[in-house]
């Protein structure tokens, strides 16, 4: 299941399929003090943004079309500034006036072009006061933002702090394990992380943070309180907290420690172990595989199966997906990714010997469940393990890779696109599921009559349906079997909580989902 990184990119590489972050307190070891400009410095950054485009992107692309839209992003700060190819000349101008002019290199010259746009930026920083002004990375944002006009939706660049706290959701960091937002009066705890220094300190949601190591908390940007509440690990820092049902403000002391922000909760629904899964950042798989022995631990003989939630996920680390999977599946294939890199030709299978193995499984997906998800649920649908219930997923069947740049940042590509076992592509379709529950105005008794005759089905063979790339009229049509919905409603849980409690339902809703676990890693994937 190792995930090979592309030549000459094993240290900065992390494969990503899409990861939504919460704010909380946390810790990164990047270096925090502003960068100043310097020509050298952009020289590299964008030296190196050019060749990672051109070798990782699923495209083939022109660097020298790339370096001219990211050059002409500048006028997104000053309009008077633009830049226009002529006579093998790239030419700077702001209003009428030409203030430069380059030799425009060899097309696929990454260096070359890297050295172009750093003098393009330190022209443009001469001539426009408005540019001049601006910090660095503002200025290097805003040359990515042209250069991802050339690029799809999926990929993205991340400037140094944003990309320090993506990290910092992916791996974890130095921190006191709190979920936290501004109010007036300090900061609002909003939950407290299980296992964690604030757990251990005592700390309560609807706590507020007055004071951190003495300074007052009213009237500080959030930045600036997360900042505070930052440190390495094993340090300390102190708390005053006005905690609503005590009188006088408590004094807390709280030792840092790494944190990985929790992605599964498990509740006990009668007989059913209820597994919410947020999103896949590294210490996913490990957090489900302990709320499932939980549930067994908790429910005992009597546990009927397991709901895995993935609604309104949107996805995170590709291992994590396959390691997920991986824990429900005795073997067979979870995913085939491919792209234009040759790296990116890959396929993952199960392995034996996992917690949730032989338990019958419902997976909850909607339209808000996307990539790392539609990776779990296809899988788990394929295999012939799980009953899919909710509506059409999001449809996001590409995979990206994240490559840290000179400037701490990062580049986010789509490098790839994955099929699900059957050898379906996902990316515009999304999952199909078993059991639909579109339409709201539908009772659960309404949709268990539907499983039981058939009328609440989705056909199996347009579920699994191959269809040709770019055809997206009949994409379309397939969707519409179970229209895409984004809410989170009672209803999905209740219908899947009585087809666990009906084995004679699930084995019903079952039927539609053809075995692909036997398939053998040899088999092709178009």
């Amino acid at each position: 299941m190792r995930i090979r990184p592309p030549i000459g990119h094993s240290v900065r590489r992390v494969i990503s399929l899409g990861l939504a972050f919460t704010i909380v307190a946390c810790a990164s070891q990047d270096s925090t003090e502003p960068a100043k400009y310097q020509e050298s410095d952009t020289e590299r950054l964008f030296s190196v943004g050019y060749e990672d485009i051109s070798s990782i992107y699923i495209e083939d692309l022109s660097v020298a079309d790339l370096a001219v839209a990211g050059i002409d992003g500048l006028g997104s700060i000053d309009p008077a500034f633009s830049a226009e190819q002529e006579n093998g000349e790239l030419s700077l101008y702001l209003e009428d006036v030409r203030a430069e002019s380059f030799k425009i290199p060899a097309d696929e010259d990454s260096d070359a072009w890297g050295h172009l746009t750093a003098m393009a930026i330190s022209t443009s920083r001469e001539w426009s006061s408005e540019l001049g002004a601006l910090e660095p990375e503002q200025v290097y944002e805003a040359v990515f933002d042209g250069i991802l006009t050339q690029l799809d939706g999926f990929s993205r660049y991340a400037g140094r702090e944003d990309a320090r706290e993506n990290r910092a959701s992916r791996d974890g960091f130095g921190g006191i394990g709190v979920r936290i937002r501004m109010i007036e009066e300090g900061v609002l705890i909003l939950s407290v992380m299980e296992s964690t220094p604030a757990e251990d300190a005592g700390l309560h949601a609807d706590d507020i943070i007055v004071a951190i190591d003495e300074t007052p908390v009213p009237g500080m940007s959030q930045r600036d309180a997360v900042s505070r509440l930052r440190g390495p690990l094993r340090s300390r820092v102190r708390l005053k907290i006005d905690r609503p049902e005590v009188d006088d403000l408590l004094l807390v002391q709280v030792t840092r420690a790494h944190i990985i922000p929790q992605t599964v909760s498990y509740e006990r629904i009668d007989d059913v172990g209820y597994l919410q899964v947020t999103g896949f950042n590294q210490n996913t798989t490990r957090s489900l595989k302990e709320k499932i022995r939980l549930a067994k631990s908790d429910i005992g003989d009597d546990l009927a199966g397991l709901i895995l939630d993935l609604r309104g996920n949107p996805g995170g680390l590709l291992d994590q997906a396959v390691s997920v999977a991986d824990l429900f599946m005795e073997g067979g294939r979870i995913v085939t990714t491919r792209g234009r890199h040759p790296d990116s030709h890959q396929y993952f299978e199960a392995e034996d010997d996992d917690p949730g193995e032989g338990m019958p499984i419902v997976v909850l997906v909607n339209g808000g469940s996307a990539s790392a998800s539609e990776i779990v649920a296809s899988a788990l649908q394929d295999s012939g393990l799980a009953v899919v219930v909710g509506s059409a997923s999001f449809g996001k069947g590409t995979v990206q890779t994240l490559l840290r740049l000179p400037n701490q940042g990062e580049l986010t590509l789509t490098w790839a696109q994955f099929h699900a076992p059957s050898g379906y592509g996902l990316n515009k379709r999304g999952i199909l599921p078993d059991v639909c529950t579109s339409d709201a105005s539908l009772t659960t008794d309404e949709i268990m009559y539907g499983v039981r005759n058939g009328t609440a089905l989705v056909d199996r063979n347009m579920r699994s349906l191959n269809v040709a790339l770019g055809d997206d009229a009949t994409v379309e049509r397939i969707r519409e079997l179970c229209p895409a919905s984004e809410e989170l409603t009672d209803l999905d849980v209740e219908v899947a909580s009585r087809l666990l409690m009906e084995p004679e339902l699930f084995a019903r809703a079952l039927e539609g989902a053809p075995y692909t676990a036997g398939l053998r890693a040899s088999t092709a994937i178009e």
